[in-house]
């Protein structure tokens, strides 16, 4: 499907669907649409039957077998989860063995005569290996093969590989789209989770998730020692990254940052007064040494380091922050 604020984008490639790039690279931010752009623009272009606007009919067999995920001349290539197994604290990638199955099939004869398409997503989760064996076959791709390639971090990809794409930016909808999309959908605290998650509506919904770090804004908001040590073991028994914590954390003091120059809050609204009363009551100084202590942490987000641990060390800087030591 194509979300409303990403009409004019999808009309720009149906308009010249008959002289396409070997490949496109859809970047903008996450949760806002561009993998979902990208199916729809694969299944129209493996349409036998599209409409004078360039939609997929829906209803002949290469549709059908699309809406199956059974296409035989589509080709994607996503991190694999490997069954029965949790993804917890593990980092995904896509593997240079994925890329090479890929690699040897679509140099074969289409299955149903026409085109063959390769989606990457996110193209940004390809490891060293697997990014520089897209790149070969990008550089001399077999006939009548387009690749689709959608990232939520442009910058972390080759050059190399974004230069022999033809970039879209797909943007974010505005506040006002994002939050009726969420209402329309019974989404409850729509304001506040919009807010956290910076405007992308397709979020994935967790409520455990969303309980956890409710209970960590509350601490952030009055922070006592052993509440810090029962949260950080709260926090380990749900098996999630240190990254997690790192952004929930992140959010909140770019939020006491802007309380200091007397701002809004941009990720956490239904804290303001908590924010304020933090602000007020620190200094720069000191705020962008701990952001500077996280941003250090920021590599090893998905490590094997002791979560808990490291919650522990860095909600007692916050402490000692928070009391202005």
């Amino acid at each position: 499907m194509i979300y409303p604020w990403h009409q004019t984008q999808w009309q720009q490639i149906a308009a010249h669907r008959q002289s396409l790039p070997n490949a496109w690279l859809f970047t903008g931010k996450e949760n806002t649409g561009k993998t979902a752009f990208a199916r729809h623009t694969a299944q129209a272009l493996l349409c036998e039957q599209p409409d004078a606007a360039g939609e997929p009919c829906g209803v002949c067999p290469s549709c059908h077998l699309f809406g199956q995920n059974s296409h035989p001349d589509f080709y994607e290539l996503t991190p694999e989860i490997p069954e029965g197994e949790a993804v917890g604290r593990k980092l995904l990638q896509i593997k240079i063995d994925a890329v090479r199955d890929i690699v040897d099939n679509i140099h074969l004869t289409s299955v149903r005569g026409g085109k063959r398409i390769v989606l990457v997503h996110p193209a940004e989760s390809m490891n060293l290996q697997a990014a520089n064996g897209l790149l070969k076959v990008l550089e001399e791709p077999p006939e009548n093969v387009l690749f689709l390639l959608v990232t939520h971090a442009r910058d972390k990809l080759l050059p190399t590989i974004k230069s022999r794409c033809r970039q879209m930016v797909l943007p974010a909808p505005s506040h006002q789209e994002a939050l009726q999309y969420l209402q329309q959908r019974g989404t409850e605290q729509a304001e506040a989770l919009l807010a956290f998650h910076g405007g992308a509506p397709l979020f994935e919904h967790t409520p455990d998730l969303d309980d956890l770090r409710k209970d960590l804004l509350d601490l952030l908001s009055a922070p006592r020692l052993l509440a810090i040590l029962d949260y950080a073991a709260a926090f380990d028994k749900h098996k999630q990254p240190l990254a997690v914590f790192l952004d929930w954390l992140h959010k909140w003091l770019l939020d006491v940052g802007l309380a200091q120059q007397r701002m809004p809050p941009l990720y956490y609204p239904q804290y303001a007064a908590a924010l304020e009363k933090t602000g007020a009551k620190t200094s720069p100084a000191a705020l962008f040494a701990l952001i500077g202590r996280l941003n250090r942490l920021s590599p090893y987000g998905h490590h094997t380091l002791s979560v808990k641990m490291q919650l522990e060390s860095l909600l007692t800087e916050y402490l000692n922050f928070w009391q202005n030591k």
